[in-house]
């Protein structure tokens, strides 16, 4: 009975949606108060509805209700209980309702955190984001419904992909999608602008937040994606270009460059079409990213289906919004007047830069990623691009970018002197190119990365520092030192985020270049040196886990003839899903992560070892996490508070500075 009431509970979201979607929509364009007023309990609604019936779903894999197709075909009596809750997103169907809970979640704050924004505008952003639940609960209700039920129940389930039963991947797919969806407000902000024909200081300040929020979420759901890729593939590396991660980092980087393009908007009111066609293209590179991660068309490890019907409505979706928004946008841009002016030496041109650099870096894994679906459509020819491609068109968008950077954000709004803007930073990019050439003379055999990723991470985490110093006007070192903690937060979490943006330069950097990698057949107390280090192979297990066999090795690491670590890496057998997975043993450290992996035995009685000196691994994951936090720095600014900057403009009249 609690099954039929969580389905019953979206059918119920799917009337209040359809709603909100026409009801506001009208009484905006009527000036109708009570039409418009309908908006805010449809949204806080849809999201209780919603919410109860991924409870349902939630509850069903934590009792094993094997009546729900889908918890027989995701879950097993014998799984861990954390990997049965995270099962209920480890799937198509109940991912996807996750997808809407999210969608809805993300209305709903619009509603309580939306006070001050003008009525008309609320309505309309909230009737465009029901209209688009109403595609994706049709989506769900019609070909992918959580809540099917099976005439005869099995006694136990066919288990999750055993790939996916890892902290990990527990927690990665909420993040990403948090910002994945996160970034439809920014889609149906600028759609009700467009409807409304207008586009002010005051509308940046309010879509900024949502776009940042959002960004927020995709850093961290992207680096734990990369973490998780890391440590449990096996293959020792942290990043594969594969379509579905490519499919979160494309929005990625448009919201990235829709963060700076609302800045110029809220500034100087200049940007203002651009800024509403990035809004327009954030979301739809999340709806490919849907439909790459749904429809079976490009393979992939991280893919949740195989069925290319469900892709044909996946993109009608994107067909009825990105060309409904874009034809919107090409009838009212004309109308979007730019007031502020600027020469072509200003901060102004510096984020134009950043915003091309960052789209086109974007169109460019766009085009890596889905051309071998249009070689096979169009051309009949199976193609494959990897790693080549994207390693060679990608890094000058990061190089040219982090150049960019410390010089772009010192400027001056409107109209700057590039010699003195240059005049404090020049010691920098001394101390900077110093660096990089002291790295080469010392490298031998190595290819230019290492060296070119610790200058330009030494110029972006000095330049952003340096940036932040100089906000503190003039005087003493110590009271300008004093004044620091007084700058406001957005202050603060820029220069984190350009930090955060340098260390992870210098770690991939580090990674790429600097790696020790040693594949060799090992036998039972043999020993080898990988780099400093010496490694014996003491003993191969059998050991039983609680849905899966594991062959376990000992494996004692020491330098110097001093003990360093005893590392276990596994090869696991999922004994349900009759599949195995490879599971790295790693000794992580500040400096360096010593990495083994256990493989196939071999005829002679040895087995096959996978061993890596991980330069500055760490340093990865931590510079994207500070990224992450100078982001909710910024949130907390009081100028970027949702609703306080509109109340501000509501009380003033005009563009709050």
């Amino acid at each position: 009975m609690l099954v039929e009431l969580g389905h019953f509970a979206l059918v119920l979201a799917l009337g209040v949606a359809v709603v909100q979607s026409i009801v506001p929509l009208i009484g905006a364009q009527r000036r109708d108060a009570a039409w418009m007023a309908i908006a805010a309990p449809a949204a806080i609604a849809q999201f209780l509805l919603v919410a109860f019936s991924f409870a349902v779903l939630t509850w069903a894999f934590v009792a094993s209700d094997f009546s729900l197709k889908v918890v027989v075909e995701n879950s097993h009596t014998l799984k861990p209980m954390l990997y049965k809750i995270s099962g209920v997103w480890g799937n198509h169907e109940g991912s996807l309702l996750l997808w809407v809970l999210i969608l809805a979640l993300y209305g709903a704050c619009a509603v309580w955190f939306g006070d001050g924004l003008p009525p008309q505008l609320r309505a309309r952003v909230l009737s465009v984001q029901a209209m688009i639940a109403v595609a994706f609960l049709l989506f769900m209700l019609f070909t992918s419904n959580p809540f099917l039920r099976l005439e005869i129940p099995p006694l136990n389930g066919q288990d999750m992909n055993p790939l996916l039963q890892d902290p990990g991947l527990a927690f990665h797919p909420p993040f990403l999608y948090l910002g994945y969806v996160g970034l439809s407000m920014s889609f149906s902000f600028a759609v009700a602008a467009l409807i409304e024909g207008r586009v002010d200081a005051a509308w940046a300040r309010w879509v900024r937040p949502w776009t940042l929020i959002s960004w927020v979420f995709l850093t961290i759901g992207i680096a734990l994606g990369s973490w998780w890729a890391y440590y449990e593939l096996g293959w020792g590396g942290f990043w594969f270009w594969d379509p579905v991660e490519n499919a979160s980092f494309m929005p990625w980087l448009i919201a990235g460059a829709l963060l700076h393009s609302a800045t110029v908007v809220e500034k100087r009111e200049t940007l203002k079409a651009w800024t509403i066609l990035l809004a327009i293209l954030a979301f739809g590179f999340s709806l490919i990213g849907t439909f790459i991660v749904r429809s079976g068309v490009i393979t992939s490890v991280h893919a949740f289906a195989n069925d290319p019907d469900r892709g044909v409505f996946i993109l009608g979706i994107l067909g009825v919004f990105m060309g409904g928004a874009l034809t919107l946008f090409a009838v009212r841009a004309g109308a979007m007047e730019s007031k502020g002016v600027f020469s072509l030496v200003s901060r102004e041109s510096a984020l134009v830069a950043n915003n091309l650099l960052l789209a086109v870096s974007a169109f460019v894994v766009f085009v890596g990623t889905i051309w071998p679906l249009v070689a096979e459509m169009f051309f009949d020819r199976k193609l494959s691009v990897g790693e080549p491609f994207f390693d060679a068109a990608f890094p000058p968008f990061v190089v040219a970018l982090a150049a960019l950077l410390p010089f772009g954000s010192m400027l001056p709004w409107k109209r700057g002197d590039a010699v003195r803007t240059f005049r404090p930073l020049w010691p920098l990019a001394v101390l900077s190119v110093s660096l990089g050439a002291l790295v080469w003379a010392m490298q031998t055999g190595r290819s230019a990365l290492g060296p070119v990723g610790v200058m330009l991470a030494l110029w972006v985490v000095a330049g952003a520092m340096l940036d932040l110093f100089t906000r503190t006007g003039r005087g003493p070192v110590g009271q300008r030192l004093a004044r620091l903690a007084r700058l406001p937060r957005a202050d603060w979490g820029k220069a984190t985020a350009h930090a955060g943006l340098g260390i992870t330069i210098f770690a991939v950097a580090a990674m790429l270049s600097w790696k020790t990698e040693d594949i060799r057949v090992l036998q039972k107390g043999e020993t080898f040196a990988l780099g400093p280090y010496e490694v014996t192979l003491q003993d191969v297990r059998e050991v039983k886990g609680p849905n899966y066999t594991s062959t376990m090795a000992d494996m004692l690491v020491t330098k110097g003839g001093a003990e360093v670590a005893l590392l276990n890496p596994e090869k696991r057998f999922y004994t349900i899903a009759q599949m195995p997975t490879t599971e790295a043993a790693i000794d992580f450290g500040l400096w360096r992560d010593l990495y083994l992996v256990i493989g196939d035995p071999q005829d002679n009685g040895g087995w096959a070892v996978r061993s890596y000196i991980e330069p500055f691994a760490n340093w990865l994951w931590a510079g994207c996490l500070i990224m992450a936090l100078g982001g909710l720095l910024s949130l907390t600014d009081r100028r970027y508070r949702v609703a306080a900057g509109a109340r501000r403009t509501a009380a003033q009249g005009v563009p709050a500075e």
